[in-house]
């Protein structure tokens, strides 16, 4: 089995979930006779969100280039980032280490793809909404990518910033989240919804997202736990 190397910290919620979920379905996987070895370089997530939010996207993309090398040195075969947000910087963050990284908009895309989704709607922090780094795959093969409008942003931003990237779920926010869903399934005619942000399934899942969702999280598992087993 390969060695799973990730960056995590951005935020440790998601950090958590990953480590878990990769250990528990790997070993339900090979029947209980194994786990993967994986290592964590860990960030300091105020650092990185500044770095992002003041757009000193060079400053970010050295940061988590020196955690993708040191996971290189380890010896990790499958290297990934465990933030969406942080894709901001993935073009650059390729030229940096010699091993692949496998890409969260990249998977997620092919996903959407695959369902024959033809207009997609994207949550996720401010600037997934509203930048192009998680579009582009999508658009690039035909997808029509709807966000919520500046207002709802602000809310989503906030919602995911104060509270789920510190463990925080509260009913209120899951029926404002909904409504938000509702309101772009109504308006602009979504067949599904990304949960573009690694804290949004902590809230968010198909049994109560009012289209079909797509877990970003869930997604680049899959395509995690694949590769590590490949021979």
């Amino acid at each position: 089995m390969k060695k799973i190397g990730l960056v995590g910290g951005t935020g440790p919620e998601s950090t958590l979930m990953y480590y878990k979920k990769l250990n528990d379905e790997i070993d339900r996987l090979t029947d209980g006779k194994a786990m993967p070895d994986i290592a964590i370089e860990s960030v300091d997530f105020h650092r990185a969100w500044e770095y992002v939010t003041e757009g000193k996207y060079d400053l970010l993309a050295d940061y988590l280039g020196e955690k993708l090398q040191a996971l290189e040195k380890s010896n990790s075969e499958v290297i990934s980032l465990t933030a969406v947000t942080m894709h901001v910087v993935f073009d650059e963050l390729k030229e940096k280490i010699k091993s692949p990284i496998v890409s969260i908009p990249q998977v997620v895309s092919e996903e959407v793809v695959s369902k024959g989704i033809k207009r997609i709607g994207l949550l996720g922090t401010i600037f997934t909404m509203e930048k192009d780094y998680m579009k582009k795959d999508l658009i690039s093969s035909g997808v029509e990518v709807f966000v919520p409008n500046e207002d709802e942003r602000k809310l989503i931003g906030k919602r995911i910033y104060e509270e789920l990237e510190r463990g925080i779920v509260k009913d209120s926010t899951l029926k404002e989240l909904t409504d938000i869903i509702n309101r772009m399934k109504a308006d602009d005619g979504i067949e599904g919804v990304i949960l573009g942000c690694t804290e949004l399934p902590l809230i968010l899942n198909q049994d109560n997202c009012p289209v079909a969702c797509f877990d970003a999280v869930e997604i680049h598992l899959r395509k995690l736990i694949k590769m590590a087993l490949e021979d």
